[in-house]
Parts: C-alpha cells; structure tokens; sequence
C-alpha cells in the first residue's frame, strides 16, 4: 500500500482532552477521531490494528470450541424485562421505542439475546454442551466517558456463552475459554494480571478478570508479595488477624469473662476518631455500625428483623412458573471492626441487590432513633443486622448506643446482640496479609479487557430455558459467560508499548509489518522502492511505502509515529556503491543497518515471520 493512496492523517498536536498515552497517539497516528463524547470513528490504519486484535481473538475463540453467531445491535426490552434487568441496569441502558410503540435496547451486553436464542431452541441434552460466541458492537450510557477507547460510549465486544447440563461441564469449559483469554492476550503481546472478580450485576459464581497495569485504571488490584495471589479490591480476601466465632456458643463463651454492657455519656462524640481520642483507645475496639439503603434486592427477607415491613415485589419467570422475591428498596445495618471500611460490592453481593448506598442521614435517624453517629447494632430492631466477620472476633467493644452522646463499653457478639447475617464485608487493603501464603499484599491499579463468569442459572431460571434429560425429565441448564472489549485492548497494546516518538507495535498487532521510506521518490529510488516492496509482499508481509512528497525528517518522524516494526530507508546514497544497499531500523531500537538491497525482503521476510511465530505459539 502506498502512502499516497490511504488516509493517514497524522498530528503534530496532542488534542486538549487526551490525556493518557493511547489517546493521545491514536489521534496522532491518524487512527482514529471523535464523533461525538464517548463515539469514536476508526480510521484505515486504526481499523487494520483493529482487526488483527479481532482476528486473534476469532481463531482462539473458535479452537476453544466457540461457534460464531452475529445477533442484532436492537434488542426487544421484552426479552431484558424477562431477566430483571430492565430496571436494575438503571440509565446505563439505551431504551427507545419503535414507531408502534414497543420497547427496544441498544444492547450494552448479550445475555438476554444469547438465552433467548438458546430457549427457542434447546429441547434435548443430547445438544449439549454449547458455547456461541458474537464480536459486535455494544452500548452503554456512560455518565462520563473518558479516556478515548478505553471507557467510550460505543465500543465493540467479544461474547461467548456457554450452556451445560452438569458443573462438571461447565467448570471445563471455564477453563478452556480461561486458557484461550491467556494465549489471546499473549499473542497481542500484552502482559495481564488474572485475578479474582466479583461477578456484579452479571451474576453467577466463579469469576476471573484479565488486567493490566495502569496509572489510569479503574480497578484496584490486591497481590501477593510472596506468591501467585491476585484479586480486584471488590474480591479481595485477607488472612484474619483475629479469632472469628462464627458459633454463637463460642461468641458467648468467650464474653463469659467480659463485664457486663455499659452505657456511658459521649457528649458529642460521633466518629471513631473523636472515640480514640475520648476513650484513649484504638479503632479497632470499636463497632462502627453504617446503615445502607439496597435497590432491587432478590435476597428473600420476609424472615428478616423489619422484613415483614418492606415493600415487595413478586417477579414472574419467563415460563410463568414459579416466582422470586424482590424488594424495590431495603434497608440494612452493618457492623464492622472501626478500623476497617465496608466492601460495598460485598455487600451488593451478598444481598444480591444492583446497588447499595449509604443511606441518607433522615433514613438513619428513622431508623436507629438517633442522630447519625450512634448507631449500633444492640438492640437495633428495625432492619436487618449483618455483621462482618471481624466483629464475630470482639467480645469486649465500644459501640453506639442508639441514643444522642451514648455509647455502650464491653458490648460483646453473642451476649449482647446477634446478627442476621454474618459475612466478609471488609475492604482489603495494602498491608493485609495473603489469605494464601500470609504474605504482604500490595495495591497495583488496573484496567480490565476479559472477564469470564459461572452466571448458573440466573439467565436460564429467570428466563425459562429447560431441556429433557435422557430419562425425560426436565432441567434448566447452567451457562458460562465469557467477554473481552477489543477498542480497549487495542489501547491497552499502545498504553504497553510505546515510547516519546509513538507507538511501538508488537508484529501481531501493528498495522502494517514495514515501512518502506524513500529518501525521494523518483528515479532509481522509487525504481528500488517499488521492486522492494513488490517482493516483500509476494513474500506474505504487509508493506507500507511511503510515496509522498515530504522531507525525510517528516517521514522518519511519522514512522516512529506510526510504529511500524521495520523500517527501510531508500537513498541515492546507499543505492550508489558497487552493491546498493539499503538501512534497516527495528522500531524501538537506536542502532541501525546496512544490508544489500537483493538480499532485504528474504531477511525481513524471515524476521517478521519468527517473531509472528514467537508471539502465536
């Protein structure tokens, strides 16, 4: 391809609201430009980077055992009001309506296609295991689209679904789309972190994301020093610095010495840090009790303190039989060790709500019967209770008292109150130690391109999908749910691999494998460029020369700009001698070399080739 007759429109300016590395270069290097916030148009060269990473993707999907399928971008909101999620996915979601009035989504992700495609028609076992995959685009309503193809509006997705008759089936098939997420992310020449996940609004059990570093990442990640642990701060776990009691008999056992509860006057003491310095003590002896307001909760609470009370919903699965509880709005206490913060996505988990919040300081008051700042969990009657784990381990702590400047001494779990629920709610942090090896953890910050689910059967339950076993029984299938974002990787690839004059491609990736630079196109240079390029493209490598009529800087600057791997120069000079020559330069290296021009394409024909193979082995 010459120069001359593609659209590489390159900058010499960075634009004003690019302000992380990919961004920057992608508009530079003529790849791609903006729309509108968070809409992005890919211009050729982008778009060739684009389908490589798309490529790879493809074929590891398919040798995973995944059948491609292309489904619609519009989706009917029938099919999101089956699973639940119409509402709980909140203004995130693109509704519209046709001319006649039904509702319809501008699909941000695909489980309700997937599980309806299935439902219609799945009848026997002997149709599975089956695992569909689609490469599409996707759209999410972002409140604050930001860092060009990593968090834009529009962005394209693989997702592969799997569905299964057994545990068995699924966890192997778990593992194998893992292994291909592993050898997709290589061949890109990407370094990933995998790590333990919490599954969020998608569900399900088992979950593992792909990361990679980065001083912009949304997601912060928890590893080990000592060994292989690693885990999103959502999921993160520590090894307890504590006894837990989860037996109410060992809890009140071990207050059996502690004194009785005392309430004392703390005139004006409301946070554990005015606590500390009034009681002369640490915030690990204290109960910091925070009360939460949940939406959509599908944890049956009719047996809960207070659950008689909420407001509930009845939700109807998609085959009309059976039903789930559901609660538009609840709210809940949670009491944690005051040193420690509560792990809200833990928490959402737990009570398999879409969003929990800290309630507002009027719910508080109506709740506990006090100014905010007193709550605790003795004698709290109204909501539900839940405890982390950390205060199953306290038999002699300072907690609120439920009454404006009153706090109890020696509270003590399981002698002076109880909990609903006990779980791991607390936030980890750097410091902890390893719930593995007991070695120190440390905090990375990550951006997430894969993440891959055991969703069970909340879309095939919800959604009424069933097969008859071979004694003619019927099952609803469990499924598996795999996704990588392709605008994001490609970024990721130049947020990895660049320096201060641009990009540096890996060979898998890089949109072109060289670049032919003729000092000036005409005569025996353009005469030499040409033959060049001819022979190294009937040798199967992707070749861009460039024609235009530019200075030499210019075109060594938009090279290193572009990151083309190898770079040839052409110059009357080095054509000249007894034995024309030409320079050869690897993008990313300072050195550069004379090699005969006859022998040029044979030897950047089998560089290229080697470092391809390197890469997709």
């Amino acid at each position: 391809m010459n120069f001359s007759q593609t659209f590489i429109p390159t900058l010499r300016e960075v634009p004003g609201d690019a302000v992380i590395t990919s961004h920057r270069l992608m508009f530079r290097a003529g790849m791609i430009r903006k729309l509108s916030n968070g809409l992005f148009t890919y211009l050729p060269l982008g778009l060739r980077c684009f389908r490589k990473v798309e490529n790879i993707i493809r074929e590891e999907m398919n040798a995973a055992g995944s059948l491609e399928i292309k489904p619609t971008v519009v989706v009917p909101g029938e099919l999101w009001k089956e699973s639940g999620r119409w509402d709980s996915m909140g203004d995130a979601l693109l509704r519209v309506k046709n001319r006649l009035g039904a509702d319809f989504v501008v699909s941000p992700t695909a489980e309700e296609v997937f599980t309806s495609l299935v439902r219609d028609e799945l009848s026997s076992y002997r149709q599975l295991p089956l695992s569909l995959y689609q490469i599409n685009t996707k759209y999410r309503d972002e409140i604050r689209p930001r860092y060009g193809l990593m968090r834009g509006r529009e962005f394209v997705m693989k997702d592969a679904y799997s569905f299964h008759t057994n545990e068995e089936s699924l966890d192997e098939h778990y593992q194998v789309q893992g292994q291909a997420y592993r050898r997709i992310f290589k061949r890109c020449g990407l370094t990933v972190i995998p790590v333990r996940a919490d599954s969020g609004a998608m569900g399900g059990s088992g979950s593992e994301e792909f990361m990679v570093e980065s001083e912009i990442g949304d997601n912060t990640l928890l590893l080990c020093k000592s060994c292989d642990y690693a885990a999103n701060v959502e999921k993160a776990e520590c090894k307890l610095d504590y006894s837990p009691r989860f037996s109410l008999e060992l809890a009140k056992g071990a207050a059996a010495n502690t004194p009785a509860i005392e309430k004392i006057d703390t005139p004006e003491v409301k946070t554990i840090d005015e606590l500390c310095v009034f009681l002369k003590t640490s915030a690990n002896s204290f109960i910091k009790t925070l009360i939460y307001k949940a939406v959509n909760v599908e944890l049956d609470l009719s047996a809960a303190p207070g659950g008689n009370n909420l407001e509930k919903r009845r939700a109807s699965t998609a085959s009309g039989t059976g039903t789930s509880p559901a609660y538009p709005e609840a709210f809940f206490a949670v009491a944690i060790r005051g040193d420690l913060d509560v792990n809200e996505v833990k928490l959402a988990s737990l009570l398999k709500a879409a969003e929990v919040s800290l309630a507002a300081d009027t719910d508080v008051i109506r709740i506990t019967g006090a100014p905010v700042g007193f709550a605790g969990p003795v004698g709290l009657t109204t909501v539900p209770v839940i405890i982390d784990q950390t205060v199953t381990g306290m038999n002699d702590a300072v907690t609120g008292a439920l009454e404006k400047d009153k706090h109890y001494l020696h509270a003590a779990y399981g002698r002076d109150f109880e909990a609903w629920l006990t779980a791991d709610l607390r936030t980890v942090k750097a410091g902890d130690r390893c719930p593995a090896c007991g070695g120190e953890l440390y905090e990375k910050k990550g951006n997430e391109l894969g993440h891959i689910f055991k969703l069970g059967r909340k879309y095939t339950q919800s959604m009424g999908v069933s097969y008859l076993d071979e004694n003619g029984k019927n099952h609803i299938p469990l499924m598996g749910c795999y996704g990588i974002g392709l605008d994001r990787t490609l970024a990721s690839i130049i947020e990895e691999h660049h320096d201060e004059a641009g990009i540096v491609w890996p060979m898998t990736a890089a949109p072109y494998h060289v670049i032919i630079v003729p000092i000036k196109y005409q005569g025996p240079v353009q005469e030499a460029s040409d033959k060049l390029a001819a022979e190294l493209e009937k040798l199967g490598i992707e070749v861009l020369l460039d024609d235009r009529d530019e200075r030499a800087g210019v075109k060594f600057n938009d090279a290193d700009l572009l990151g083309i791997p190898w770079r040839i120069v052409v110059g009357d000079k080095n054509l000249a001698g007894e034995k024309p020559m030409v320079e050869l330069k690897r993008r990313g290296q300072t050195d550069t070399k004379l090699t005969p021009l006859n022998e040029t394409a044979a030897e950047i024909a089998e560089s290229v080739k080697k470092e391809l193979a390197e890469l997709n082995g």
